[in-house]
């Protein structure tokens, strides 16, 4: 079916899942570990999700912001749900501020081709590593305490991830049988049948939603240890990197006119002022999404729109048992996604030709698999491209 350039079948639905291995495990990892209201946190993500697809009318993802739910479930002490909304609303302003006064526009003047790249780069190795991570878990589960995980000797969520994979290489052109669809429903029965539902309460509607109030040390606490860190990543992956990544991808056309840098900044800052008023996750564009959705069948706005609608109604339906259902996925399914998600994402370096731009690259791809953090990766890049153009340097 087609409404007006949204398409809805099941290769756009397909592609709407492509994203799930990214989203899922920081989404559940927040909630199990923060404490954070299953409800609030998937209704914004799906509230998100429609609203970019019915205005960008392209596959545009939505995700958790990566450092801030690694710091999060890493430091769960120092990390309150109270911090978590603050951050949504700082990060929410500072976007808002960029785009409404075109300061943004100013700020993409330091991310050459090079410095994109590299940074597509670094994320698609990393992507491709955590793929592998958790192809090899041997946990069946992101919840370890569900179900089996060896039949005999066998672990099984290799075994599922190594068959997952073939099974991918098939389907990766079929439209009749979309690969995402396929592995995803097949990895969630087969998921069921070793134990993902065990225990559970059948107990159906919403979690409970808090509007958040933070105070002034939550905003402080917020801005230093989430905030600051989390910019650099966001400028150059959530809003320049997913720009160029639309136009690699679509064409510079008006199909993607609305796909902009002040675009980006205003949706995503409108989305994170709700989600400091919520107490949801903050959330962000991504290239890496991108890629995941385009890999996996999606073209336009309708998957977003179809993926957004599901989670909205797991969030006001199947609240209470929502974490069992999306657990229900097996860990290499996931990472079997984002295994072909990083490749998707590392091939745009294919139109860097020039051995120093390649080098600056590589270098930036080095540091941010090396260290994970794409601040520093970015800074190191835009240091060695200046110190190369100063002098004229042939590496």
């Amino acid at each position: 079916m087609k409404i007006g350039s949204h398409q809805f079948n099941r290769v756009e639905f397909a592609g709407s899942l492509g994203d799930l291995g990214t989203l899922i495990p920081l989404s559940l990892g927040l909630i199990l570990i923060t404490g954070l209201s299953l409800t609030p946190v998937l209704l914004i993500i799906g509230l998100f999700y429609i609203s970019t697809g019915i205005y960008y009318r392209l596959p545009i993802p939505v995700q958790p912001l990566k450092l801030v739910a690694a710091i999060a479930i890493a430091f769960p002490d120092k990390v309150t749900g109270h911090m978590i909304s603050a951050t949504g609303f700082i990060f929410g302003s500072i976007l808002l501020l960029l785009a409404w006064t075109g300061f943004i526009d100013w700020l993409a003047k330091f991310f050459t081709k090079p410095i994109i790249r590299g940074i597509q780069f670094g994320l698609g190795l990393i992507l491709i590593t955590k793929g592998v991570s958790f192809i090899q878990n041997p946990n069946l589960f992101i919840h370890e305490g569900n179900g089996i995980n060896t039949l005999g000797e066998i672990q099984i969520n290799p075994l599922i991830g190594i068959l997952a994979f073939i099974l991918t290489l098939f389907l990766l052109s079929s439209k009749r049988f979309p690969a995402a669809l396929v592995i995803v429903a097949a990895g969630a029965t087969i998921g069921i049948c070793f134990g993902a539902f065990k225990g559970m309460i059948l107990d159906i509607g919403p979690t409970h939603i808090d509007f958040s109030l933070p105070s002034s040390e939550d905003f402080l606490s917020a801005l230093f240890l989430l905030v600051i860190p989390q910019i650099p990543l966001t400028l150059g992956n959530a809003i320049i990197g997913t720009t160029d990544a639309v136009q690699g991808l679509f064409g510079d056309g008006g199909q993607t006119k609305r796909a902009t840098h002040r675009g980006f900044a205003t949706s995503m800052g409108l989305a994170n002022i709700g989600v400091g008023f919520l107490s949801g996750i903050p959330v962000c564009h991504g290239a890496g999404g991108l890629a995941a959705h385009y890999r996996f069948g999606a073209r336009t706005g309708g998957s977003n729109i179809m993926i957004g609608i599901l989670f909205i109604i797991i969030a006001l339906a199947f609240g209470k048992v929502g974490i069992n259902l999306l657990s229900a996925i097996p860990n290499s399914v996931l990472g079997v996604l984002l295994l072909f998600a990083g490749l998707e994402l590392a091939l745009l370096i294919k139109d860097v030709k020039e051995r120093n731009d390649l080098f600056v690259v590589f270098v930036i791809a080095g540091i941010s698999l090396a260290t994970s953090n794409m601040g520093v990766a970015f800074i190191a890049g835009i240091l060695i491209e200046r110190i190369i153009e100063f002098k004229k340097l042939r590496v």
